[in-house]
């Protein structure tokens, strides 16, 4: 491909932006018309899904109004939103676009704008546009100037019809993978939560009397949750004594406990020491107390393998002997959605511990405790090891995109 003729965007296309927010306008006479804006524009298509619409007047209208084939780039802005770009195919009978969209129109006796869209998307019209876009810390921009210089890869124009036929129809196929692969790993979603609901006999196992609870199953009860476990809380020592940190002693908090979540915790990256516990409200509490996030990150749970401490973001409850650690661990997973439900606050949700001192369990006696919990691993793991497979899938099935796309405009 090395001898395709290279032009300037410029030197054959009509570069324009489009319409800004916000202008004034002395014309009363103004009609509501769809409007494109950055988030609409993805790579290789559109998400019309949350078009706005705006007032504009009939010469504005005519003016930025885009025609069958018009290939959209985007400013910039997040590392993301560079260059993205696709072709118009007029998905709507009216439609405008913002200033932080270009609008490409190129001759359509010399380009198949399905092969510059694709062009622009790969590797090659990424690598441009980041080498030559205005940076700061995360952020890119183009400006018009630079998408003119763009070295436009111009064979002829059966050539790029049919690159982007054979393209088309090769992306076409990993869509067709990726959908699979997207359903093999919502399945596995659904057997997990198949697998809770069957385990704890379709009952929400963790409520508070005043938001009703279930029916407990024949031999099960229901018990208030404090009368089995004791409540603790945690602290956070001073952030202003660098010599309470690191140290021995591990700490449970917020910016670990999405990878916690569901197994027992053995130690943590974030550590305090004797002198952080001693000089704070933070208590070492034994092995096997269960942590339950109750601020910003609500529900996630998980186990102390060994004695520790965590932030006051948890709720921690220390076990009696009718109670097994990871059967409330799984009882609480099983009930995260109606228990973040109770989380309340503008900016961060929280469940107080008024609320927490009030949660009750649904709880069989201990031996079938055990046998649940035992069974429940064991289907999980079956579960967890499909949307593994799934997601590998998917992370091979999203790179197919930008190599079929190198492949075809690799340069040399």
């Amino acid at each position: 491909m090395s001898d395709w003729p290279v032009v300037a965007l410029r030197d054959v296309a009509e570069i324009a932006a489009g319409i800004t927010l916000g202008r004034k306008t002395n014309e009363t006479e103004l009609v509501s018309v769809p409007y494109l804006r950055v988030a609409n524009v993805q790579d290789g298509c559109l998400n019309l899904s949350t078009v706005k619409t705006v007032e504009a007047t009939a010469r504005e209208i005519e003016k930025w109004r885009l025609r069958d084939g018009d290939l959209l780039l985007t400013e910039g802005g997040d590392l993301d939103k560079l260059g993205r770009g696709t072709c118009w195919r007029e998905q709507l009978p009216l439609c405008i676009h913002q200033n932080h969209i270009f609008r490409v129109r190129l001759p359509v006796d010399r380009y198949d704008p399905d092969f510059v869209s694709l062009q622009v998307g790969s590797g090659y019209g990424k690598a441009y546009f980041l080498a030559h876009a205005k940076k700061t810390t995360g952020i890119a921009s183009i400006n018009q100037q630079v998408l003119g210089n763009f070295p436009l890869l111009s064979p002829s124009l059966e050539d790029q019809r049919r690159i982007a036929r054979e393209l088309k129809a090769q992306l076409a196929v990993v869509e067709e993978a990726r959908r699979a692969a997207q359903a093999q790993a919502e399945e596995s979603d659904a057997l997990r939560a198949a697998i809770d609901r069957q385990s704890f006999r379709d009952v929400v196992p963790v409520a508070v009397p005043a938001e009703g609870m279930d029916d407990a199953p024949e031999g099960w009860r229901w018990v208030k949750l404090t009368d089995v476990a004791r409540l603790e809380s945690g602290h956070t020592p001073s952030r202003s004594r660098p010599d309470w940190w690191g140290g021995e002693v591990s700490w449970v908090s917020l910016t670990e406990i999405r990878a916690l979540d569901g197994t027992w915790v053995e130690s943590t990256e974030i550590r305090t020491n004797e002198a952080g516990i001693a000089n704070s409200s933070a208590r070492i509490l034994p092995r096997g107390t269960v942590c339950f996030s109750r601020t910003a990150s609500v529900g996630f749970v998980t186990i102390m393998a060994r004695p520790m401490a965590t932030s006051q973001d948890f709720a921690n409850w220390v076990c009696g002997d009718e109670l097994d650690p990871e059967f409330l661990m799984y009882a609480l997973i099983r009930a995260r959605k109606e228990l973040r439900a109770l989380a309340t606050g503008a900016t961060h949700k929280t469940i107080y511990m008024p609320m927490l001192a009030s949660f009750h369990l649904c709880l069989p006696d201990r031996t079938t405790q055990g046998a649940i919990v035992q069974a429940l691993k064991a289907q999980l793991a079956v579960a967890d090891e499909a949307k593994r497979a799934a997601q590998a899938q998917l992370d091979e099935i999203a790179q197919l995109p930008s190599r079929l796309l190198a492949q075809a405009f690799a340069l040399g």
